[in-house]
């Protein structure tokens, strides 16, 4: 504490050098934080599970150049799906609306009471046959899957005023939050209009196919499955190494299913997530690239400043030394100064993350910085400004008395 006044009067001298270097600590220490947070967002992201047993997956569009009547779709479709799964190494096929990582999003009102009324929900509303639980590798943990005769032509369905779907699965997130601590097997809900539809299975996990909703956006990660065979992407299952050979295979056959038609894209889920998560790995890259910038200006900063103060302050060195002060006490010195000028910027510093976090989560809609992130970005500048103080002051350590007092 001997130390604390000499350094307090020190600064007072210097009060734009010190202040400079405040306002270097405190901005790194906001966007650090704040970049931290985002790159955690980012990799949650990318670890976030579909349900889907993705290695074993592929996705084929296919287009006519002659389009079918829309009466006569269901019929080829299944035309389409009985030739994909006679493929030998084809462990299951089915035709979806939309799958995952693709450019699709429809979604349903879902209600407990006709017409809208009551606890309503929106839910990702996927419509496939009773192969899409085990062609996804999708987990039934309540109930029973579709059967074969109940399979409905979408064409029919949506051909009248009020569609009318008997039964229907849903996931397990919408299950709790439409029967919380019940079982939703054998309930009614309302998808279209006043016309009842009857719970007869849980999926485990099924996942909006914009997986930001999953984790709480508007779908809130509901999901449901509509046994409907209609229009969609071709989705097959085969072995994780035998998905490119697969590909070529049922491109063949869907195309020589009928003259004009054309695969426009046959790709492994895999992919298709890499591509889909293509952004947020260049953010996650981009944050870190930042925040490493911003650390080393400010260690530079801390460490030109510090030399600076070495060689001012030669002389007051000397007569240290020549009074009796140790290596240790001189180092001690510097290092104080410094944890006091940190600590002031790291003080000012998580204000303006917290502001900063505000800002964001308001014009784009990020996730609350939790409070965890405060101490841990504080921690890094700490740990950051010690280490850059430590060779100048190491220097000025080591300085003789004879030496210091004779410059």
């Amino acid at each position: 504490m001997k130390d604390l006044m000499p350094i307090l009067s020190t600064l007072r001298r210097h009060k734009i050098a010190a202040g400079l270097i405040v306002l270097e600590v405190a901005l790194s220490c906001a966007i650090v934080t704040n970049a931290l947070h985002l790159i955690q967002t980012r990799l949650d992201a990318l670890n976030t599970d579909s349900g889907l047993v993705e290695s074993e997956l592929a996705v084929l569009n296919l287009r006519a150049s002659k389009p079918q009547p829309p009466e006569r779709t269901a019929g080829i479709v299944a035309e389409d799906v009985a030739r994909l799964r006679a493929l030998p190494g084809v462990k299951a096929a089915t035709v979806a609306n939309q799958i995952v990582y693709g450019n699709n999003s429809n979604n349903s009102g879902v209600s407990l009471e006709p017409d809208n009324k009551g606890l309503r929900i929106v839910a990702a509303q996927y419509a496939a046959d009773e192969q899409m639980i085990p062609t996804f590798g999708l987990k039934l943990v309540e109930g029973r899957n579709f059967r074969a005769d109940e399979i409905l032509d979408n064409f029919q369905v949506f051909s009248v005023s009020e569609p009318k779907i008997g039964q229907l699965i849903i996931n397990k997130v919408m299950a709790d939050r439409l029967f919380p601590g019940q079982s939703a097997v054998g309930k009614t809900v309302y998808v279209f209009g006043s016309s009842p539809s009857t719970v007869i299975g849980v999926v485990d996990t099924l996942t909006h196919t914009q997986l930001h909703r999953a984790r709480g956006g508007d779908g809130g990660g509901g999901a449901m499955i509509l046994p409907l065979r209609g229009g969609g992407s071709y989705v097959i299952r085969t072995d994780p190494g035998r998905l490119d050979a697969q590909i070529k295979a049922a491109t063949t056959v869907l195309e020589e299913g009928g003259r004009g038609r054309v695969v426009t894209q046959g790709r492994p889920l895999a992919s298709m997530r890499d591509a889909f998560y293509a952004q947020d790995r260049a953010m996650a890259w981009l944050m870190g690239g930042v925040s490493v910038a911003l650390l080393l200006v400010t260690a530079m900063g801390i460490v030109g400043l510090a030399s600076f103060w070495v060689q001012q302050r030669t002389r007051m060195i000397g007569t240290r030394r020549a009074l009796g002060a140790t290596e240790g006490q001189i180092l001690r010195y510097f290092q104080l100064e410094n944890l006091l000028l940190t600590t002031t910027g790291i003080v000012i510093g998580l204000g303006g993350a917290w502001a900063l976090s505000q800002l964001l989560m308001q014009s784009y809609e990020l996730p609350r910085l939790p409070w965890i992130y405060l101490p841990a970005g504080a921690l890094v500048v700490w740990t950051l400004g010690q280490l850059a103080v430590w060779v100048p002051a190491r220097r000025a350590a080591r300085l003789s008395a004879v030496a210091a007092l004779r410059a």
